[in-house]
């Protein structure tokens, strides 16, 4: 199942919610929208800094993750970015299929 990384910074209203509610029903809360987009919740750490939150989620496709992503970033409570993460063996993949693309840069 794919995964992803996501950061996520809380608006005021998020850090209010956050205030009330504590970081465990937080968690509980996302695991349960998580869940039911048909994903999982790895892992969930607090930071500060730049960032408020990382995640990283295991999703059965992109549209699953977009839907989580769209219904979050929706609520006005913060903002997040999404990566998509590559496993070592995706990248052997890719370095095999490379060979065959057939790329020329510029100018030559």
């Amino acid at each position: 199942m794919p995964k992803y990384l996501v950061q996520a910074s809380y608006s005021v209203e998020g850090y209010r919610g956050l205030l009330k509610e504590g970081g465990t029903k937080r968690r509980e809360a996302l695991e349960g929208m998580i869940k039911s987009a048909g994903g999982k919740l790895e892992a969930l750490y607090y930071a500060y800094g730049g960032d408020d939150a990382y995640l990283i989620l295991d999703f059965p496709d992109s549209v699953s993750m977009s839907a989580v992503s769209l219904v979050v970033n929706a609520s006005g409570v913060g903002r997040s970015k999404t990566t998509v993460l590559i496993t070592p063996e995706e990248v052997d993949q890719a370095v095999a299929k490379s060979a065959s693309v057939g790329y020329r840069p510029p100018e030559q």
